[in-house]
């Protein structure tokens, strides 16, 4: 399994302000769906489910946001407060996703649309989903 983690968003910044630059080449998938989070209340969480085969990147774009990742059975905590870092979520993956801040705006970058069939909602049926899979490097 590929392991989780905070990849540099391309930015530009001059005394008008920054520009931030993500293109597909710059990802490890192409970009099939881009969605946001806004107007979550603070220590509202959401997300709470895995991917059997999405792909994400996770950029907050401003506020701050507590992720936490989790294989099955390893936890992968990640903070993201500046709109110049994303983390790339593997599939095969559960996120939580702790909103800290007010006014927090999360974008996700996905690489497939949307299929219900993908998610998994029940953390108990996703970690034996996990598990099962071939190639995975799971601790007990």
């Amino acid at each position: 399994m590929l392991q989780p983690s905070i990849i540099e968003i391309r930015s530009h910044a001059d005394a008008r302000g920054s520009l931030g630059v993500v293109e597909n080449l710059s990802l490890p998938f192409d970009i099939q769906r881009v969605y946001y989070l806004y107007g979550v209340p603070i220590g509202a969480i959401r997300g709470e489910h895995g991917h059997k085969q999405l792909e994400q990147v996770i950029i907050c774009m401003h506020g701050r946001v507590d992720i936490t990742l989790n294989d099955g059975s390893r936890q992968y905590p990640f903070t993201l407060d500046r709109p110049s870092q994303g983390l790339h979520v593997p599939p095969g993956l559960w996120r939580s996703l702790h909103f800290r801040e007010p006014g927090t705006v999360v974008c996700v970058l996905a690489s497939r649309p949307y299929e219900v069939e993908d998610y998994i909602y029940n953390f108990e049926e996703f970690r034996a989903w996990a598990l099962s899979q071939p190639n995975q490097n799971h601790r007990e």
